[in-house]
């Protein structure tokens, strides 16, 4: 059975992360290099492979100091694990879509659920054919061993344990259907 092949359009995605700071307030942060693909044998993406992968390295929170701190060992550890990675399926049940995967980071592997809005399929000027999805979901970055924490003297915890993911992804289907062995 033939499978179309989808990859991300770098350009017209993004791939963020929000964490709670001192418990009042939100931190946005951003991988700025991402790559990805999606596989589907249907036309409505049921059952569709996904697979994606961020560069540590690319982390920015608008803030150098603390982009430092996330890439230490204290979180991601990017001079050892220099990647997180996702490989899961899509699936959709009455027009609801769920992202079910393995999200790794620094070599721990947990399944997580995303949720998945389906923003459609459409030609662009230049003939070639797009999707648009809005992907969200949580995670606590303990469990991935993202452990360094701190306590203010007044008791509040300085980094939130979870995280909201949120990706907005627009995939460029590629013209060469892939052959399924």
């Amino acid at each position: 059975m033939a499978t179309t092949k989808w990859i991300i359009d770098p350009t017209h995605s993004e791939v963020s992360f929000k964490v709670k700071h001192l418990v009042i307030s939100t931190v946005t942060g951003y991988f700025r290099k991402f790559e990805g693909s999606l596989e589907s044998a249907s036309e409505n993406f049921d059952g569709a492979t996904v697979k994606f992968t961020a560069d540590i390295d690319s982390i920015d929170t608008n803030q150098t100091d603390r982009d430092n701190h996330l890439k230490s060992a204290d979180f991601f550890d990017a001079a050892n694990h220099p990647k997180l990675s996702f490989e899961g399926k899509l699936s959709e049940e009455d027009g609801d879509y769920k992202l079910i995967g393995n999200l790794t980071m620094r070599e721990t592997t947990k399944e997580v659920t995303l949720s998945v809005d389906l923003g459609g399929v459409t030609d662009d000027p230049y003939g070639q054919t797009k999707a648009g999805f809005e992907i969200e979901g949580k995670v606590n970055r303990k469990e991935f061993g993202l452990s360094w924490s701190a306590v203010t003297e007044a008791g509040s915890v300085v980094v939130s344990d979870q995280v909201k993911l949120h990706l907005s992804v627009q995939l460029i289907k590629q013209t060469e259907p892939v052959s399924a062995d």
